[in-house]
């Protein structure tokens, strides 16, 4: 009997009866079938994806998984969608196609998909983000383009991703730090929780400050959230500062109601605080009584 090719992963159960169809590339007159059999296509006859979210490969990860993929074939197909003729763009798969060429194959295993541009950017979005792949820069990038490009929601995004609206929330204010901040993200010279503490600094000069402490001191996340709690106004959740001022004409209304000092203090989202001042304990009993 012949054996099983064991040693050359998918390509290798493909050609064993019963399995998925396989369509070649070469083969003029079979078109790519839809998503569901499993086509094997060459290499040439694919382009990366425009709409790929990852901006970074490790060439040292790329080189173990060609590694792999050398001794063992690729286990998981990429998926794509047919463009023209014999040319095909990745939908997702970029790090085991990249292997691949790196390993030598001429040929990848692949479903192939119809696909509009905006359903591919949201399914290579969805995909990448889904499988934890992309550092917290990288996916907050991808939110703000699900939401800008494909017109979703925070809530319909929240849905998509399978992620809590705040923590949608949470990644899409990473992209209002400083720069430099952003590229200490990605690199991991700080984490995701020390980036959440900085975001609720309004100063951005502070910020960088804070920012480099950390790198420099190697700063725990909760020493960065005293420090921030400690270096002035706080940012709201658009980023912008929301200072308590005084309000005069309240105060004075009040004032005279209450027969005392009183101090009113508002943001201009609406917030504030009332401060009541009183000279004794008679005092305060009688304002106690006039607030009922």
């Amino acid at each position: 009997m012949k054996k099983k090719g064991l040693g050359r992963g998918l390509s290798a159960l493909l050609d064993e009866p019963g399995s998925d169809t396989i369509v070649r590339s070469d083969m003029a007159s079979a078109p790519a079938r839809p998503s569901g059999n499993i086509n094997l296509l060459a290499i040439a006859h694919i382009e990366p994806n425009p709409f790929q979210p990852r901006t970074h490969f490790s060439d040292e990860a790329l080189a173990e998984l060609a590694q792999s993929i050398s001794e063992l074939g690729i286990i998981q197909p990429v998926t794509v969608r047919k463009v023209g003729i014999d040319r095909y763009q990745l939908i997702s798969g970029e790090r085991r196609f990249r292997a691949s060429q790196l390993a030598g194959l001429t040929e990848v295993p692949a479903y192939v998909r119809i696909a509009n541009d905006e359903a591919m950017l949201e399914m290579a979005l969805v995909e990448n983000i889904q499988r934890e792949e992309l550092d917290a820069i990288e996916v907050a990038i991808s939110f703000q383009r699900l939401i800008d490009e494909v017109k979703l929601t925070q809530e319909q995004l929240s849905e998509k991703v399978g992620k809590d609206r705040s923590t949608v929330t949470n990644y899409l204010r990473l992209l209002k730090l400083p720069p430099e901040v952003q590229i200490g993200l990605r690199q991991r010279s700080i984490g995701m929780g020390h980036a959440r503490a900085l975001i609720a600094i309004a100063d951005p000069a502070k910020q960088l400050e804070l920012y480099h402490r950390i790198v420099e001191s190697q700063l725990s996340v909760r020493q960065v959230e005293d420090l921030a709690r400690s270096v002035g106004p706080r940012a709201t959740a658009s980023g912008s500062k929301s200072v308590a001022r005084p309000d005069k004409e309240l105060s004075k209304r009040l004032a005279e109601r209450i027969g005392g000092k009183v101090t009113v203090k508002r943001t201009t989202e609406g917030k504030g605080r009332i401060e009541i001042g009183f000279k004794n304990a008679e005092e305060l009993e009688r304002i106690l009584a006039v607030l009922g």
